[in-house]
Formats: structure tokens, C-alpha cells, sequence
């Protein structure tokens, strides 16, 4: 049996934000985040404590991901979205967020556990590679032009 301290231990090592959300009527309030969410998005415990993380979106809340989120999140479903997140200081990065329901003894959902992972560089590279495939593409539609000329 894994006791309190190894697990607080744990969860503050991890490289990947970890917070804690109590569900409060339509909101989902954050009570507790690791040292890594606050180096992730620059915000403090403080800052954040019993507001919902949808401040995180600030106002680029028109994303697909977070439809899925609302859904699964009303259905007390775990779900994985990638969104665009603001950090403390406006910056923008990519944020891997999965969210798991818990559920207390009677199944009545108690808590909502979100772990956030910075994504931004493979973000950025998937878009890269996107780009560099197109522009081979072109290139290859262009030299079948010239082929078919002469």
C-alpha cells in the first residue's frame, strides 16, 4: 500500500501539470495543482485555487476540443484533448489535457483529475512536416509539368 507522503511525493516530481477539481454546479473549481502546472502555465497555487481552468483558454474558447471536453465532462467521462492554452504571462502553447473522473464509494462522482502536458513542440513539428509535404507535392506536380512539355 502506497502511503500519503510517496504519493504527494510522486505527483510532485512529475514533469506533467497534475490538478484537482471539485465539481460546484456548471464549474469545475480547482483545489490543489502540482509544482508543474505552476512552472507549465505561470500561474501559483494562489492564483488559481477555486477558480475553474477555463481561464487557461482566455478568450480562444471557439476550439473542437473543447466540445469533447463539455461532453465527456457532463457525462463524467474521461477524455484527451489537445487545446490551445495561455500561460500567466499571455504566451501561447499546446496543451495534451486529459481529464479522469473519480468516483467516491456509492459512485457518486467526487473529483476530476487533469493532467496537462506541453505538446507545442510536436504540435509545431506535425505542422512543419504538414507544410514540407505540400510543398514536395507542388514541387512534384511541377515536374510532371515540365516532363509532360517536353
Amino acid at each position: 500500500m502506497i502511503n500519503a507522503k510517496l504519493l504527494q511525493l510522486v505527483v510532485d516530481a512529475s514533469n506533467d501539470g497534475i490538478v484537482i477539481a471539485e465539481q460546484e454546479g456548471e464549474d469545475n473549481i480547482l483545489i490543489y495543482a502540482n509544482p508543474a502546472f505552476e512552472r507549465l502555465t505561470g500561474y501559483t497555487l494562489d492564483d488559481i485555487l477555486y477558480q475553474d481552468c477555463r481561464f487557461l483558454q482566455g478568450d480562444d474558447r471557439d476550439q473542437p476540443g473543447i466540445e469533447a471536453i463539455r461532453a465527456a465532462v457532463k457525462n463524467n467521462q474521461p477524455c484527451r484533448q489537445t487545446l490551445r492554452n495561455y500561460r500567466r504571462d499571455g504566451s501561447q502553447f499546446w496543451n495534451e489535457l486529459s481529464i479522469t473522473p473519480v468516483f467516491n464509494e456509492a459512485d457518486n462522482l467526487t473529483y476530476f483529475i487533469g493532467i496537462q502536458k506541453d505538446v507545442s513542440t510536436e504540435v509545431q513539428a506535425s505542422k512543419r512536416v504538414l507544410e514540407l509535404e505540400a510543398e514536395v507535392e507542388q514541387l512534384r506536380q511541377q515536374l510532371e509539368a515540365l516532363k509532360s512539355k517536353t
